[in-house]
């Protein structure tokens, strides 16, 4: 009997030791998955809080951020299983479906707050922005990924420009100027990792800096979205146009320095739980929310979990197998780490609301299964760094 045992062959268990150790399988960064998940939960209980008092149903948004999480894990669990250099031959498709429901968002989608964001189909709003970062992404790494060399030539910048500055102009247009930010950082994030030269940077600026200038000359950009800057550059101004974005920006701030050191406890932050402080919080501004409730410790473990995520994800980059898994990498990391600054920026008061969502953390279908979507192709591109 105890010869039989001694002999038996081990079982897949849970190291799967009898797969080969390039297996994807073997592979998965399980760090990056504990940062992840624990934003999520975190989100939820943020989304609980932040919106029970608002609406008749104190369950409805946090029943239907679980529910986002649970597909968006799920879509995750199916991009990690495929080969990320599969979807790159396929990044072309994906990138003409984003253009074409980036035109059709303008004859489709309803008005709100003078902007067209997303399609709603029935309880569902899509908003095609949120998907134009994966589908931009994989098509500007696989172009860059073309060219196996040390620095990105003038004709290959010119040409990674169009295909990041469609879809970003089309956003304006909506306009979304938080969206269309993050394509921006995106494209200057993948040109800076390939090698392009620092006037070529500066160009990107200067051309995303007078796209905004012109739009907001002509008209494009709306007249809620310049309200939101002038607020932001005028926080004491009597101007009654300017009231309701003072006075969100304002308790937001307010709720986030007022929680001390280890905050006021979770349902027991009297701004946040108000039933009209600040409206949209659980969207807008969920780390005012943290603040509150959590203070000082609670805003530091949840940018420390951010951390530790763009950690892991830079050093996938360095561990890819080929230029085409370091771009992807390289994308997912500049989006996070702006998209992130500019959230959490926006509620302190350092940068203009913009209503762009904190990863992980905001209310929202689209822009979850999005980051879920992003997290996924980088574990793509760590399970088969072996290969």
């Amino acid at each position: 009997m105890a010869f039989s045992v001694l002999n038996r062959r081990p079982d897949s268990g849970l190291g799967n030791v009898r797969s080969s150790p390039g297996d994807p399988s073997r592979n998965i960064d399980w760090v990056l998955i504990f940062a992840q998940a624990t934003l999520a939960v975190i989100g939820c209980l943020t989304v609980y809080s932040a919106s029970r008092t608002k609406v008749a149903n104190e369950y409805l948004f946090a029943t239907r951020q679980v529910v986002f999480v649970i597909i968006a894990t799920g879509v995750m669990m199916f991009i990690m299983s495929l080969d990320y250099a599969w979807l790159r031959e396929r990044a072309k498709f994906f990138y003409g479906l984003t253009i074409v429901s980036l035109v059709l968002i303008f004859l489709l989608a309803k008005v709100s707050n003078g902007a067209q964001l997303s399609f709603t189909i029935g309880p569902i709003n899509l908003q095609p922005a949120e998907f134009a970062k994966v589908t931009v992404l994989l098509v500007l790494a696989g172009f860059l990924s073309e060219e196996s060399t040390d620095s990105v030539s003038y004709e290959r910048f010119v040409g990674a420009l169009w295909l990041g500055g469609i879809p970003t102009a089309l956003i304006i247009l909506q306009p979304d100027l938080g969206s269309s930010s993050v394509l921006v950082a995106l494209m200057m994030g993948l040109l800076l990792v390939a090698g392009a030269r620092a006037r070529y940077i500066f160009m990107i600026t200067v051309l995303a800096v007078s796209t905004v200038g012109a739009a907001i000359v002509v008209h494009l950009v709306n007249a809620y979205q310049i309200t939101r800057i002038r607020a932001w550059l005028n926080p004491n101004s009597a101007d009654p146009k300017l009231q309701d974005f003072i006075f969100q920006g304002r308790n937001a701030l307010r709720a986030t320095a007022t929680g001390g050191l280890s905050g006021k406890g979770w349902l027991l932050g009297p701004i946040t739980n108000a039933k009209s402080d600040i409206p949209v919080q659980w969207a807008d501004f969920p780390f005012s929310a943290i603040g509150e409730q959590f203070g000082l410790i609670g805003c530091a473990i949840v940018v420390a979990l951010f951390g530790v995520a763009l950690f892991r994800i830079w050093r996938i980059a360095h561990l890819s197998r080929d230029l085409l898994g370091t771009y992807i990498c390289a994308g997912v990391f500049t989006m996070l780490l702006w998209q992130v600054f500019q959230s959490i920026s926006m509620t302190v008061g350092l940068m203009p609301i913009t209503g762009l969502p904190l990863p992980f953390i905001s209310y929202g279908g689209s822009g979850m299964v999005t980051y879920f979507v992003l997290f996924g192709l980088v574990q793509s591109v760590h399970m088969r760094r072996m290969r």
